[in-house]
């Protein structure tokens, strides 16, 4: 029984944080059956309605109704994205225009307030502060003064134009003269107000209103619209209310019930509503020292978003210092003894338990450690030149890793040169190993291709050899997809894109490992794997995928694989990507620390929640299967995922900015929605260089591409309900403000830049003015501070600010190109191939009709069946020509079962004559073991098998480079490790497991097969010690 692993230590997978009442199905991204008329194709026809098609077709140049529907829809995103734009403008500045205009906002900074503590030495003249400390007016009024006293009762105020209104001529209170003797103040002994600085050597106070607090309204005093009314010197005067006066009822009203608030009273007609204008202006005091309603709102919205965006910023940083210090180091390890699992193999399938083919080229590869997992390298190779290739494979191939456990997989993309390139990327990668002579010039094999139409067919070949580089020699497949013979004067034969090189790998592993049928590639591949690495193909567990522009760092591929055997629930990996040519050009520049901020504080955040959103294309890792128990479930290879990414049929604008012009992080897309519960992490330790554009055009071509794949991919995320957290707390909502922050850019940086003008002029007088300040200095340099946390390199400070120069590029000149390009799914100017043109319609656009039976489909028994009879053919063919007087006519067997009997003679004897020939040494028994059923295809045809499939025959390879050589640095290589990573005797033993071999399972299994010689029953897959 295989030890159970640790699930990591990572955030846990508990209720609390994946609700089962909310788990929902996965639903396909990419649907096959296309509805014509959606709520989003309306939309799209309405917002454009001005745009006719004949009017597209003739001015626009777009006679195909896809390409009309594709700009519809683009105008219909990008008048989204303007919604949103002008949401986030509002929000941020009109929203305090609007409930709180800046006349209000102004006279509520600058009110003196007289509450409890009375401001010395100031009174109020109609509302505005007047400064009498060095004024006459204590020997003109009997009474000593104190400061906040109104004195606007002993003026006399002239009636302003405003009261003389007809609207108000019925109302006595409107053109009332109180300088009576009955007024309580002897009438108005200081005369005209206007005069007040003059006569009495007071000093006004301009724009500082009296403020009063709820508490400083006395009798006599009530509040109208935030506006304090003193009519006390009318009450007495007047004596009694007006009888059918309602401004008068309305006075009368609040201020005998003693109503503090009267506002409502003096809504009853609109007269009675133009009369409060008239009463402030003769009897106003002051203020309310209160914000109106609408600023409170306005306020109480600012300190909320400060929170909300202060708290994200701050808990990114946090979460993603806490990744980098605790977390992470704990994942990179080299695992102890009791993680370390067992290799899974398809014990249903009809290669189980047979022997390792004889004469195979891995004979003298050695035995790695029992943590290494077995390990695909993916090279996708396109227009690159020589140098890039064999700097990465170079790289790759120097890991410290066993070259027993590693396979370097190079896949050439089409017959094409690149720009500056003197020969084909076909050519510069066969260059770049020793090929195996007996393969030197293999047969194109078919396969499904990732296209439209007759494309759906390519052919490719598949060149076997070693990649040298110092002490290594890995073994290395070329891939070299060379097209039909009916495509070999097109400009690219051959050519489907990347996702098509990687679909070639997926499906491989997929139909491995369920055991599924296969097209000829994925048997020459079977066959060829084998003969190099010595195991059948169903035992690896790993894909590297890596760009042929990247150089990944000696301990990457070892730290990564430590982060798979420590975690299972550990599907995907990416490590740090750096920057090779950082000082080439002010372009190259900008994007130094945009790489850094990137990795160490999104994907670093990301990994606390084990959601990392996008695994780089150019050095990340996948799983092809996982344990689950005592069981495997598969991952990269589950059908469903192979399904969906390798969709050839690819119409609306949402599926091709999916399909074409992200693979990379539509595939990240698709791993989280199948395996929400599982975990895509970010490895700090692991290090690789990659070269970025060094010309504007390119960077524009390449962050199009970027932008709005990623806009697209948010937006499928976002409705995954059972990611990781909770509310505020979870992966979704993380990406829903990373989808509104990515669509609004454009005017993030607009903003920036009012803000940074507004900072400047603010006078600083309370806390909420300090709220703009203290976000915008949060946002700008944190990052500053993780820098000195993370790497304690200084010069990361100077390339931040490079990149805040470049801020105008990075949020507006890049996102509104790309919004703008929604329709464009070309690859611009990112990878130029010699002589090629721009081609809007991306990868898979094809013609003609696709031929289901140009492409055979069969299981591995029945193509290894072929090949017995084919070789046995031959062979009676060649001893009837050496010896034609003693040669008997034999006749072929072509029966279901022919080449598979147990114990066949003329096997034993041929096979044990040729060992070369025997790809699985059938030394005591030629049985196949019954499959536990298959699951449907990744394309789902139903191919006719009318076409017979030839293999080649493989002799052996003579030593494979000798057992002493790698005996040497098999040695070399433990010494190395053990003094990195640690020694394995540090480790207590288990049962025997240091002693265990991973090749020790073959024995145990002809053990098996001698004492239970019986036909094994199908079944799930069985660990071998």
């Amino acid at each position: 029984m295989p030890v159970r692993g640790d699930r990591g230590k990572t955030i846990r997978r508990a209720n609390t944080m994946v609700r089962k009442e909310r788990s929902q199905g996965v639903v396909p991204m990419i649907k096959k059956e296309k509805r014509k008329t959606t709520a989003w194709v309306v939309y799209s026809k309405v917002i454009t309605f001005w745009a006719p098609g004949i009017l597209l077709s003739k001015l626009g140049r777009m006679p195909d109704p896809g390409m009309q529907q594709a700009w519809r829809e683009k105008i219909a995103l990008v008048s989204l994205i303007v919604l949103v734009c002008a949401a986030v403008v509002y929000l941020t500045i009109f929203l305090a225009m609007t409930f709180c205009p800046q006349s209000v906002a102004k006279t509520q900074s600058n009110i003196i307030p007289i509450s409890r503590d009375a401001v010395t030495g100031i009174v109020g003249i109609k509302g505005i502060a007047y400064n009498f400390t060095n004024s006459n007016l204590g020997s003109r009024v009997n009474f000593k003064l104190t400061g906040g006293i109104d004195l606007t009762p002993y003026f006399n105020v002239p009636i302003p134009d405003i009261c003389k209104s007809t609207k108000l001529k019925d109302f006595r209170a409107a053109q009332f003269n109180v300088c009576v003797q009955e007024n309580g103040n002897g009438g108005c002994p200081l005369g005209n107000p206007d005069d007040a600085e003059k006569n009495y050597k007071v000093e006004k106070m301009p724009d500082r209103p009296i403020g009063y607090d709820w508490s400083d309204v006395e009798s006599g005093y009530f509040v109208v619209n935030g506006m304090v009314i003193n009519m006390t010197p009318y009450l007495l005067a007047v004596g009694r209310t007006s009888s059918g006066d309602l401004l008068d009822q309305a006075i009368f009203a609040a201020a005998n019930g003693k109503l503090v608030d009267a506002s409502i009273l003096f809504q009853r007609t609109s007269n009675v509503k133009a009369a409060v204008d008239c009463l402030a202006a003769r009897f106003g005091a002051g203020q309310l020292a209160k914000d109106t309603p609408g600023c409170f709102a306005v306020n109480l919205f600012n300190y909320i978003a400060l929170v909300v965006i202060g708290g994200i910023v701050l808990t990114r940083f946090f979460m993603a210092v806490v990744f980098q210090y605790f977390l992470s180091w704990q994942l990179v390890r080299r695992p102890p003894r009791s993680k370390v699992r067992p290799l899974s193999y398809n014990a249903a399938a009809p290669w189980a338990g047979k022997k390792p083919q004889t004469g195979a080229a891995a004979g003298g590869l050695g035995k790695g450690d029992d943590d290494e997992l077995y390990t695909i390298m993916l090279v996708t190779c396109y227009s690159e030149g020589e140098d890039s290739i064999r700097g990465t494979c170079d790289s790759l191939c120097a890991t410290d890793f066993s070259d027993s456990h590693k396979l370097l997989f190079i896949v050439a993309d089409g017959i094409i040169k690149g720009s500056g390139n003197d020969q084909s990327t076909p050519d510069i990668c066969l260059g770049l190993i020793e090929q195996d002579e007996s393969f030197r010039d293999p047969e194109p094999c078919s396969y499904l291709a990732v296209a439209a139409g007759s494309k759906q067919h390519n052919m490719a070949k598949v060149y076997c050899g070693h990649y040298r580089v110092g002490n290594h020699r890995t073994p290395c497949l070329v891939v070299v997809k060379c097209g039909t013979p009916d495509e070999q004067d097109a400009p690219k034969p051959g050519n489907r894109g990347k996702r098509d090189s990687q679909m070639i790998l997926m499906n491989f592993f997929s139909n491995v490992i369920h055991n599924d049928r296969m097209v000829p590639l994925e048997y020459d591949l079977f066959r060829k794997v084998h003969y190099l690495m010595n195991v059948t193909p169903d035992l690896f567990e790993i894909v590297l995928m890596v760009d042929a522009d990247t150089k990944v760092y000696p301990d990457s591929l070892r730290l990564l694989v430590n982060c798979m055997n420590n975690d299972q629930l550990i599907m995907g990996l990416c490590g740090e990507t750096k920057i090779a040519n950082k000082r080439d050009s002010w372009v190259t520049a900008i994007q130094v620390f945009e790489y850094y901020i990137s990795h160490h504080l999104s994907k670093a955040f990301e990994s606390v929640f084990g959601g990392v959103t996008c695994l780089p294309g150019c050095f990340c890792m996948y799983r092809i299967k996982a344990r689950k128990g005592d069981d495997w479930v598969p991952i990269l290879s589950k059908p469903a995922i192979c399904q969906e990414y390798s969709q050839n049929v690819v119409e609306t604008l949402h599926e091709k900015n999916l399909l074409l012009l992200g693979e990379d992080r539509f595939l990240t897309t698709l791993m989280l929605r199948n395996f929400p519960t599982r975990k895509m992490m970010f490895m700090p330790q692991a290090i690789c260089k990659t070269v970025v554009p060094d010309e504007f055009k390119v960077l524009l071509s390449q962050r199009r591409r970027w932008i709005n794949s990623t806009v697209h991919n948010l937006m499928e995320l976002v409705l995954v309900r059972n990611l990781c957290g909770t509310f505020c707390l979870s992966m979704q909502f993380s990406i829903f403000l990373d989808l509104v922050g990515t669509v609004a850019l454009p005017v993030a940086i607009v903003l920036t830049y009012i803000l940074i003008v507004r900072a400047c002029m603010t006078n600083y007088n309370s806390v909420s003015a300090y709220l703009p300040l203290a976000m915008l200095i949060l946002v700008l340099f944190l990052p500053a501070v993780l820098i000195f946390i993370t790497t304690r390199k200084w010069v990361y400070v100077a390339w931040m600010f490079v990149y805040l120069l470049a801020l105008p590029i990075w949020n507006l000149v890049l996102p509104t190109y790309a919004y703008w390009h929604f329709d464009d799914f070309s690859w611009g100017e990112t990878r130029k191939v010699a002589g090629e043109g721009k081609d809007k319609g991306g990868h898979g656009d094809g013609a003609g009709t696709f031929d289901t039976n140009a492409v055979p489909r069969k299981r591995w028994e029945d193509y290894e069946r072929k090949r017995r009879r084919s070789i046995k053919r031959k062979e009676r063919e060649k001893q009837h020509a050496d010896d034609s007087s003693s040669y008997q006519a034999a006749m072929v067997d072509d029966s279901a079962s022919a080449g598979l009997l147990k114990n066949s003679v003329e096997d034993s004897m041929y096979y044990e004559s040729h060992p070369g020939y025997s790809f699985m040494g059938d030394s005591s028994s030629g049985s196949v073991h019954g499959s536990s059923g298959t699951l449907p295809g990744a394309y789902g045809q139903q191919a006719r098998y009318n076409q017979q499939y030839e293999m080649q025959n493989y002799p052996p390879q003579a030593n494979a480079g000798g057992a002493g050589y790698y005996g040497d640095y098999s040695q070399e290589q433990q010494q190395q490790g053990a003094a990195h990573y640690g020694s394995y005797d540090d480790y207590p033993q288990q049962g025997g497991y240091a002693d265990q071999s991973i090749y020790d399972y073959q024995d145990q299994q002809q053990q098996q097969q001698q004492q239970q010689p019986s036909r094994q029953r199908p079944g799930g897959p069985r660990d071998y010690h």
